[in-house]
């Protein structure tokens, strides 16, 4: 056996091996749903054994609530990028560019987003969907500008859920009566409404 074979790990890393359950789990989800997805369809996408599943996922509930958490991690990181282009002093930017990173973030990931929260066995329970790192992160946007004078927010909290909760209705609505959505005309209004909404006047 050579120096390079001995060296190279036997194993995948625990946290490699539970991502490629979980994006073999979602392929098998985007393609055929996931309520007649079996675990071991998961496991023969994932190219594992059958036990290596139980490994690290008590159910396939288990799996759809851990991408559930993948999905909003990877939203959240893509609104807080488009946040971060602003001036740190530039709050309408800021809530501009929440606003259109959301509607853009849902709109290119609606099928995932239909199958993960509408489309399983059992959905998510209400504490889920109204408590997530994507209305925190709103909220502390909200009580700093706030802090700066930019405007004012009585309870930033209650209002990051009315935002947040508003803009994916929008969005929903839109996607299920329109033959085609139009973003920039979506995510323009919803500005607006985000603006009224912190006591800002519309631009």
């Amino acid at each position: 056996m050579s120096a390079a074979s001995k060296s190279r790990p036997r194993t995948k890393p625990p946290e490699e091996r539970r991502e490629e359950l979980m994006n073999a789990a979602q392929r098998l989800f985007l393609k055929h749903g996931a309520e007649p997805t079996t675990i071991e369809q998961i496991t023969t996408g994932a190219a594992v054994a059958k036990g290596t599943f139980y490994l690290y996922f008590s159910s396939k509930e288990d799996v759809l609530a851990a991408l559930r958490g993948r999905f909003a991690q990877e939203l959240l990181a893509r609104i807080k990028t488009e946040v971060e282009q602003n001036r740190e002093d530039d709050w309408k930017g800021k809530l501009a560019s929440w606003t259109e990173a959301g509607v853009a973030g849902y709109l290119d990931s609606i099928q995932l987003h239909d199958i993960l929260f509408y489309g399983a066995p059992r959905p998510p329970a209400r504490k889920g969907l109204v408590k997530n790192d994507i209305i925190d992160h709103l909220a502390g946007m909200l009580r700093a500008g706030d802090a700066a004078g930019a405007w004012s927010v009585d309870d930033p909290q209650f209002t990051a859920v009315f935002l947040f909760n508003g803009l994916h209705s929008a969005v929903d609505h839109a996607q299920a009566n329109e033959k085609r959505v139009n973003r920039g005309r979506m995510a323009q209004r919803l500005q607006q409404l985000c603006l009224r909404a912190v006591g800002l006047p519309r631009e």
